[in-house]
């Protein structure tokens, strides 16, 4: 039997959760093409993504979500320049049109975004996902979400509110630690 190591199975489980959830935002992305032409989506109905925040986890996002068929990557967000730009050449490399921003606030006036990943700094999370929840998006937000439950509250409510598909970060169930845990308790 083929035995996966710790990052093979992380990065299996990372890409099958997110693309679980765009599979998910789909349909929404689809209907909502009729009832707002703001979000038409783009050549072949791919579902088109933006990636905030590119060191660690952003990178990982990057990586995992260019095997997902159907998705195409439409901008870069990084406060850092240097980072910016060094995300942006290799999308370009890769054959991508990518637009880069230095503000997600930016980002997220952009008609061009379906869905937003969102690996910033922790305490950006909640607010970052309110912003492009507000602004029509779908959001896939690291965890953790929220620094408190009030401000956990705000996210839920907003996403209720406009309608939007939220996806956690949950890639520490699938840690070793946790496995061992869960076996010990069983």
């Amino acid at each position: 039997m083929n035995k996966l190591d710790r990052r093979q199975f992380f990065r299996i489980s990372f890409a099958a959760t997110a693309s679980s959830a765009l599979l998910r935002a789909a349909p929404l992305l689809k209907a909502a093409q009729t009832s707002d032409p703001s979000r038409v989506l783009g050549a072949n109905g791919d579902i088109r993504y933006a990636v905030i925040g590119l060191n660690g986890r952003g990178k990982d996002h990057l990586d995992a979500m260019r095997q997902v068929s159907g998705t195409r990557l439409v901008a870069l967000c990084d406060v850092d320049r240097v980072v910016l730009e060094e995300a942006l050449q290799k999308a370009r490399d890769h054959g991508g049109r990518v637009q880069g921003y230095g503000d997600p606030r930016k980002l997220m006036e952009s008609k061009d975004v379906d869905a937003v990943f969102i690996a910033t700094p922790n305490h950006w999370h909640s607010l970052c996902a309110i912003w492009a929840i507000e602004a029509a998006k779908d959001v896939y937000v690291e965890k953790p979400v929220s620094h408190n439950v009030w401000e956990g509250r705000q996210l839920v409510d907003a996403a209720r509110r406009y309608q939007r598909i939220v996806q956690a970060g949950t890639q520490s169930r699938f840690s070793s630690d946790v496995a061992e845990a869960i076996q010990w308790m069983r």
